[in-house]
């Protein structure tokens, strides 16, 4: 009798341990195997899921790398073979060079394993569009300012890629929703932008449009390209004393919209031994002193800039820099996947321009959860690399990743436009 009591006993524990874990109620990983919970972000991916297949249009050069070259005047698409390495000394350009890096990650021809998209040369076996035109550099490149008459090429090659793009049968299919366009400068495609608002944008943040055109739904956020070198031997016997900067600062204080914080924030940090905040202009020899100052710092300081988001959060995480943001509206990269309060403080505005606060918190932060947020940033900082070719879960194969993520939505809303005969009321 005893004996089935206890048989049934331990029959009903496993059974209701069983259900729990197939309804999700119970990780068994937390009970069995602890160490599992505290390890770096994104290091137990699950069984990988076939690459996104890609079919990017083959456009002439002037529209991508004959923009970092215009002396060539070849104007056949550009391969594997002829693409070109991205520039030394290139200074800020390089922040946004993500339609760069997307680009190559699809002409390269080495192996599939570890690579979130490939390359489809039929595109009715597409699952996306890619559109390699480098809308940032153009920018950049053509015309010092708005009003320059030079800015004149960049709006020709906007026209001259919609009438393209508007002939194609793909385009017309979707209305160009299943296209991703990078455009990572807030003033990328700004002349003909509404023609491409319901397509995949990649940007780096949503600060100076309406939702209508952008937003999180639809579009995808990317990392700045960071121009600080990354931090490789990062392995001292103690990391939080060899930083004997408790906060650092180095960019243009000076600027618009949410930006305005940045001078105020001068003021505040002021007058500090072990805090750093200098007003310095972007060039070479300032970006090898920021990297020096992230370096030997335990804290680096992410202010609002222009716009929520700025390459200096990227350039703080490859130095393995705990970040310290204050922007109340900014959005960032790959957030599904990656809990960025394991590794970044966040202060709102009002809590920063508190004199005292900021600074009394961070000096009050325990030095052991510091080197837990120092051991995340060097466990995650490979997802912010950009380069070629591609490698396992670095920032392109991150950001192909998170476009996957967008098509369930883009294939709802096509579906539901081709039945709809009234105004769609979402």
């Amino acid at each position: 009798m005893y004996r089935k009591a206890i048989f049934f006993l331990i029959f009903s524990v496993i059974f209701f341990i069983s259900c729990s874990i197939l309804v999700g109620t119970v990780d068994i990983r937390s009970y069995f195997f602890p160490l599992l919970q505290s390890q770096p972000i994104s290091s137990f991916p699950c069984a990988a899921d076939p690459p996104l297949r890609v079919y990017m249009y083959d456009l002439p050069r002037r529209f991508n790398v004959g923009i970092l070259n215009r002396r060539n005047l070849d104007q056949t698409p550009v391969t594997a073979s002829t693409w070109p390495p991205w520039p030394r000394n290139s200074g800020l350009k390089r922040q946004h060079s993500v339609e760069y890096w997307m680009t190559g990650s699809l002409l390269h021809e080495g192996s599939e394993d570890g690579r979130d998209a490939v390359r489809v040369m039929d595109p009715e076996n597409a699952d996306a569009f890619f559109v390699p035109f480098f809308s940032s550099l153009s920018f950049n490149s053509h015309g010092r300012n708005m009003t320059d008459p030079a800015t004149e090429v960049d709006h020709q090659l906007q026209i001259e890629l919609m009438k393209f793009l508007s002939e194609s049968k793909y385009w017309q299919r979707s209305k160009g929703r299943d296209h991703v366009i990078p455009m990572t400068h807030p003033n990328a495609f700004r002349f003909l932008r509404n023609q491409v608002n319901a397509s995949i944008q990649i940007v780096v943040d949503f600060g100076r449009y309406p939702k209508a055109m952008s937003n999180l739904r639809k579009d995808v956020v990317a990392p700045y390209v960071h121009v600080v070198s990354s931090f490789i031997d990062d392995d001292p016997p103690d990391p939080y004393e060899s930083r004997p900067t408790l906060l650092f600062f180095q960019g243009k204080t000076f600027r618009k919209d949410d930006g305005i914080i940045r001078v105020k924030l001068a003021k505040i940090l002021g007058g500090y031994d072990d805090i750093h905040y200098e007003r310095s202009a972007a060039n070479e020899k300032s970006i090898k002193t920021s990297s020096q100052g992230m370096r030997s710092s335990k804290f680096c300081l992410h202010p609002a800039g222009d716009t929520p988001s700025s390459c200096r959060l990227f350039d703080a995480i490859v130095s393995h820099c705990v970040p310290v943001i204050v922007s109340d509206q900014i959005e960032l990269p790959y957030e599904d996947e990656i809990d960025y309060s394991r590794f970044a403080l966040f202060f709102s505005f009002e809590e920063a321009l508190q004199p005292g606060y900021m600074v009394d918190k961070l000096r009050k932060f325990p030095k052991e959860r510091w080197i837990e947020m120092w051991k995340q940033l060097k466990g995650i900082s490979h997802h912010y690399e950009f380069q070629y070719p591609p490698k396992k879960e670095d920032a392109v194969n991150m950001l192909w990743r998170q476009v996957k993520h967008k098509l369930p939505g883009v294939k709802l809303t096509v579906h539901r436009s081709r039945r709809l005969k009234v105004q769609d009321w979402w």
